[in-house]
This record gives C-alpha cells, structure tokens and sequence, in this order.
C-alpha cells in the first residue's frame, strides 16, 4: 500500500523568540525540518506533503527543488485543520502518516515498525511511555487495543497513573482521514481542530487502533523553546557518537564532540574532546584528532595527527601528514603524503607535494608546491594584486628561507634556494641561490625624535 507523509510545520514557534521560523531551527547543523524529511525519505514514499504556514517562503527555499508537495494553512487552527490542508491532493487509496516538523529525532525504523503493525483499514498512532506524564494526553487500552486518549485536564486519578503518552504521531487510511477530519469540531477552549479527535471516531466506526511504543522519550520529543533545542542537540550527539563508537571510534569524552553533518571514520581512530564536524567529514585509520578542532567538508588520511585548535575547511590530505597547533587550511589545500604544516600556518587553494614542510607562521595561497620543499617561518606567497589572484609554483626539493615574499606569477627552480628576507618577483633557476635584499645601511649621528613639551 502507498504511504503519503504529511509533515505539519505551520507553526510561528513564538517561544523561540527568533525572526527564523522554528522548524528552520539548526540541530546539529540542520534544520529541524530537514531532519523530519531525511527520516520520511527513508522510510520510503513518493509522496511527501509539508503544510506550511509562518514564514512560509523562508521554509519553501530551503526545499527548493526537492519532490515536496505544499499545503498552505494560512491560519493555525490546531492540528486537524493542518492536516485537512494537506488531504485534497492526497489519494484516496493511500495511508497517510502525519508527522511534525517540529519532532526531529525519530528513527526511520520506528516508522516502518509503526507502519508495519496497521494494515490498510487500521488506524495506528505512535506512543512513548514516560517518566513523568505530567501534561500529556495519556493513552487508554483495552485488551490492548487504544480505545481513546485523555487528556490532562480531563484525566481522573486512575488515568493520571498513567505513564504511556500520545507523540501527536499517527497513521490512518486516506479516505476514512478525509471523513473524520470532516466531522472535527473545535468547541473547545482554543478554539482548535485537533487530529486526536479523529481516534474516538475510528473506534465508533469499529475500527481497530493499535498504539505503537517508541523506544525512548528522546526520539519523540518536541522542540518548542531554545532549551529544548539545546536537549535536542545532546540527544543527537549522544545518538551520533554512540553510533560511532560501537564502529571501533575512540573518544576521550564522548559528551564533548559535536557532529554536525557526517562523520566517517576509518580504524583506530581517536577524537580528544571537544572537537566539531562539519558538513561531509572522513578520517583514515590510525588518524589522531586533537582538542579543539574544528573540521568541515574536509577528507583527513590515514595515520595523520591534526593537533589542537585547528581549522580545517575543503581539504584533503594523504597518509602520514601531521598539520598544527593552530594550523589553518581552507579551501582546495591538498596535502598529499608526508606533509608537515606547522603552527600559525595557513593554506588555501594550493597543492603541497610529498614530505614538504611549511612548519610555522607562514601563508601559502593558490600555490603548486613540489615535494621535499622546505618553506620558512613567515614566508608569504603574495597572490592578489587587488584585481586578480596569481600562481606560485615551487620546484621540487627547494628552500624557501624565513621571511621571503614570494611575488605571484613567479616559479622557483627546483633544488633552488631563496635567501631569508628576499622579496622574489622573478623566477629564480633551478639549484642555484637567489637573494633579493635591499643594501644595508647605518645612518650615523641619527637621532630618534622626541615628543614636543
């Protein structure tokens, strides 16, 4: 049977007291939203509805060319109204799963568990059993059957003992949806539809509802406020690491990683704390991720040390390379096998050769640098003329002393050395030395100026 997911992310999230829509909210760098349609890609549809609503253009472009189908619920009167929003296009024949853009943790597999347990004519809704079910609809059985759910207000002692609780979750069949949600009411005090409503009319017409636990409360929880966001995050980063730890990860505090995108790692990897990925992230085996490091979008090889407090964004690197403290590389540095960047280092779109060695205070940008180069400390490829950015290449096994501007478009020789403190705006020739200094000079009897009384 097709399977149409309607995901309601309609609401203002006032509590948020963000000008971002709340389902645009960032958890582990992604939008709430985002989380919700990855999950509803997975479990496998071609059907899926988003009912839009507060910054509705905001939420659209952010799924711009995605197979999304839109419902607009210009005004939010409750959760049944937003679902009738999404129903006219939905066909007859399918099930329908609601889900929230505001839930962002479940798992595709409590989904398909959830789909799995309600046949064609069955309504099933998703439930989670809590340590404190202060304020939740609780869920009422009968031979394990849900016969109804009650909310707080309206539960009686025995009810409020009640630890298993409604997600809002829910799967029905499309054309019995259609008529409940037809015959909702909103005499109550907000005013609202609500879909709960439609659960007592499927028992009055006979039909079997089933109440399908989650595993955890974490996986069904609801974000609504900056400190449930904050909850949210550890949640995932729990699940994140965990993930990667029972893969063979080694971690010195599981507690202080955050992964904010994906994270693929090799054998006998180590991460220390406090480190943070982002985007697209690979780590080769053997390979040692200090303190304090930020990577993104960046493929680490085999048996590299990245030491503390580093940013590494769009790299690549081969085996055996050891980069900082406090090393920089941005985007299109490739760092092939062997290569040492030291502290106070920054590359950008340059290409470093076997066993070359930029070991401290020094910028190369949108330079091809041989293999077994030595470059020293403060040494500058000076690529920008204010218009447009230039080349630096450096031949194989040369020096490049301390201090040296190296002016692009220029190529050194290989074997070549450049004496510390040259400014080289010419090619300098393979194996010889070239210096570039200005005459040294003393001025005599000069005398330094003092401030005027």
């Amino acid at each position: 049977m097709n399977t149409s997911i309607i995901i309601l992310a309609a609401g203002q999230g006032k509590r948020m007291f963000s000008a971002l829509p709340k389902v645009l909210q960032p958890l582990a760098g992604r939008p709430l939203l985002r989380h919700v349609v990855d999950c509803a890609f997975e479990v496998g549809t071609t059907d899926i509805c988003i009912v839009y609503g507060h910054g509705g253009d905001t939420v659209q472009a952010e799924f711009s060319g995605e197979s999304i189908r839109w419902a607009l619920q210009a005004e939010q009167l409750g959760t049944g109204h937003a679902v009738q929003q999404a129903m006219a296009d939905t066909p007859d024949d399918n099930r329908v799963l609601v889900l929230f853009g505001d839930v962002p943790l479940l798992r595709p597999t409590t989904l398909q568990n959830l789909l799995a347990q309600c046949e064609p004519t069955e309504l099933a809704v998703l439930t989670v059993d809590m340590d404190d079910a202060t304020g939740y609809g609780r869920i009422v059985r009968q031979d394990d059957a849900v016969v109804s759910i009650v909310e707080e207000r309206d539960t009686n002692e025995k009810e409020k003992a009640i630890r298993e609780i409604n997600t809002g979750v829910m799967c029905a069949p499309a054309a019995k949806l259609k008529e409940w949600l037809g015959k909702l009411r909103n005499d109550n005090t907000q005013g609202e539809y609500y879909l709960t409503d439609v659960l007592a009319m499927a028992v009055a017409d006979g039909l079997q509802v089933h109440g399908v636990k989650a595993s955890n409360q974490a996986e069904v929880m609801g974000i609504n406020d900056k400190k449930q966001l904050a909850e949210a995050e550890r949640a995932l980063q729990n699940r994140l690491v965990n993930s990667l730890m029972e893969q063979g990860v080694g971690f010195a505090d599981p507690d202080r990683v955050d992964i904010r995108g994906e994270l693929n790692c090799g054998k006998d990897v180590f991460i220390d704390i406090n480190a943070v990925f982002e985007g697209k992230v690979t780590l080769g085996d053997n390979t040692t991720i200090e303190s304090n490091n930020l990577i993104r979008d960046s493929d680490i090889g085999s048996d590299n040390i990245i030491h503390s407090n580093c940013h590494i964004e769009g790299a690549t690197t081969g085996r055996d390379c050891e980069i900082g403290p406090f090393a920089r590389l941005r985007p299109g540095a490739a760092l092939a096998s062997n290569v040492k960047i030291g502290n106070f280092v920054e590359v950008k779109k340059s290409t470093i050769d076997d066993g070359s060695k930029i070991n401290h205070l020094s910028y190369v940008g949108d330079a091809v640098v041989g293999a077994g180069v030595n470059i020293g400390a403060g040494t500058i490829t000076v690529n920008y003329d204010g218009a447009n950015k230039h080349q630096t290449i450096i031949g194989d096994k040369a020096s490049i002393g301390s201090g040296v501007e190296l002016v692009a478009p220029v190529e050194i020789g290989k074997g070549a050395t450049i004496g510390a403190g040259s400014t080289i705006s010419k090619s300098a020739p393979d194996g010889e030395l070239t210096i570039a200094r200005a005459r040294q000079t003393t001025v005599r009897g000069w005398k330094r100026p003092t401030k005027k009384k």
